[in-house]
């Protein structure tokens, strides 16, 4: 069912329900997603204060919370274009919206996100998409970032491991910010996973990316377990140094985003990028990496194909 309703303070939201989970979107500004989460439960999404900006010269954005599309790579001010007025939008069926945001002025770009929720189970599928109405060229990537609840850890898998013996060429690239401190205690880097946590009381920001071509990354929070799967196209041209999963964590604030290949738009073309999410609860992933795996393997090799 599609139903409308105010969220957080947003009088024209609409929610998607299959009984199992609930997601709903907003069309009072954005595209964004404000909630995914069990029926009942919390919200897996984050929340960002009233009070949150970014002021350029282009007007002030606000990061609101939730899931959002913007385009990559990052830059002051045509990522932060303002996005806080109303979009369109179009009910497609019972369980599946999809949100139109109007071209933006400053850059001639159109955002549209849709948002399918499986008939039974929590499968979402979103499917971001990128169009260029300008009269020039312009080279983009798709970029999907979920604001995740605080008091968590994004993990994004490691290549699996070949010996030196085996195999002498990397496995893939990660991708460091200048204000990245691998030292900082909220990294934790292991053979088979790359972990990044929260700390209310660590405000310096950490950002780290890779490029993932597990097809999957991960957020885990007090026994929830929240798992978007994404594409890796091998030969093509990431940004970021050949990132297509990144996390950004500052405080209590984490991100967990994905992009796609870097793309040149002419005029009226379109770039799309597919995540499909899904959500586990009264999960155990232990206290080591060996626990960890064993939780994880079997939700993982179930997964659906992309």
């Amino acid at each position: 069912m599609v139903r409308k309703l105010k969220h957080i303070g947003l009088p024209n939201c609409y929610k998607l329900s299959n009984g199992t989970v609930e997601v709903i979107v907003t069309t009072e500004i954005g595209p964004r997603i404000v909630h995914y989460g069990f029926k009942g439960a919390g919200n897996i999404l984050g929340l960002c204060p009233p009070g949150a900006k970014v002021k350029t010269e282009l007007g002030i954005w606000k990061p609101i919370g939730g899931h959002r599309l913007w385009t990559a790579p990052e830059g002051i001010p045509r990522s932060y274009v303002p996005d806080s007025s109303r979009i369109d939008f179009d009910i497609e069926g019972s369980h599946e919206i999809r949100l139109i945001q109007p071209i933006e002025k400053s850059t001639g770009i159109r955002k549209e996100m849709t948002v399918k929720l499986a008939g039974k189970g929590t499968k979402v599928t979103l499917l971001h998409s990128i169009t260029n109405t300008g009269l020039w060229a312009i080279e983009v990537s798709p970029w999907a970032l979920s604001i995740m609840d605080g008091g968590g850890s994004v993990i994004i898998p490691q290549e699996p491991y070949r010996s030196h013996d085996e195999y002498l060429l990397p496995a893939r690239p990660m991708v460091l910010w200048h204000y990245t401190d691998l030292s900082d205690p909220r990294f934790t880097i292991g053979k088979r996973y790359l972990r990044l946590r929260t700390d209310e009381s660590l405000a310096e920001p950490q950002k780290v990316g890779v490029a993932d071509k597990q097809g999957w990354a991960g957020y885990y929070r007090k026994g929830t377990l929240f798992v978007k799967q994404f594409g890796y196209e091998d030969g093509a041209l990431y940004p970021d140094g050949g990132c297509n999963c990144e996390t950004y964590t500052a405080a209590s604030f984490i991100e967990l985003e994905s992009v796609g290949p870097l793309c040149v738009l002419e005029p009226g073309e379109s770039a799309e990028h597919v995540e499909i999410w899904h959500l586990f609860k009264d999960v155990d992933l232990g206290m080591t990496e060996e626990a960890m795996d064993a939780a994880l393997c079997p939700i993982i090799t179930k997964l659906p194909a992309l």
